[in-house]
């Protein structure tokens, strides 16, 4: 038995070197999407949460009274006692109560839409993660640093592929130059 594995190893290493290719797989792959990347400056926002406050409302609240046209979440630290997440590929939110850490938090913010993403620990260590909905409650603090795209947009775009509002990034159209309403010098 040892013999046949030997003398079948050495058939193999001595054998030319092939590629091996499943009969229903093209020989070239099909072309992928063309992928367009948009540079942009940044500046960032620090903000810290307070016991009892909710992170997306703050968030969303922090964007609208912004006006953030396009930015993402940079780092999150913190402690939560109330934890709602949608789960992968679930319909509904899960909600779990407790003390948990954030481990992290990451996603897109604008005002036509964000996508944000928490991950928490329990104290046990164990780790659970999902998309971020209304009802995650801050328990100490929630310490966020948030990164400000100054020459591009986020929008919304439904992706036939699925049915979902994705992200579309677009160059920034300048906001309007706000009118001035100083009375001419020497006249009140």
């Amino acid at each position: 038995m040892r013999f046949l594995f030997l003398a079948g190893a050495a058939l193999l290493l001595s054998a030319p070197a092939r590629a091996q290719r499943p009969a229903a797989m093209p020989a070239t792959p099909p072309a992928a999407p063309e992928v367009t990347a948009h540079a942009s400056r940044m500046h960032t926002l620090t903000l810290r949460l307070r016991p009892g406050q909710d992170v997306r409302q703050q968030l969303a609240a922090l964007v609208q009274q912004q006006h953030l046209r396009a930015a993402a979440v940079l780092t999150c630290v913190g402690s939560l006692t109330q934890v709602t997440l949608r789960l992968a590929n679930q319909e509904g939110p899960t909600v779990y109560r407790g003390h948990f850490e954030i481990v992290s938090l990451v996603g897109t913010l604008a005002e036509s839409g964000s996508h944000l993403h928490l991950s928490v620990a329990d104290s046990t260590g164990r780790t659970i993660g999902g998309h971020l909905l209304d009802g995650n409650v801050v328990y100490t603090t929630a310490e966020l640093v948030l990164g400000v795209l100054d020459d591009v947009a986020f929008e919304r775009e439904v992706d036939p592929t699925f049915g979902y509002r994705e992200l579309a990034v677009r160059p920034a159209v300048p906001a309007p130059a706000k009118a001035s309403h100083k009375s001419p010098k020497g006249k009140k």
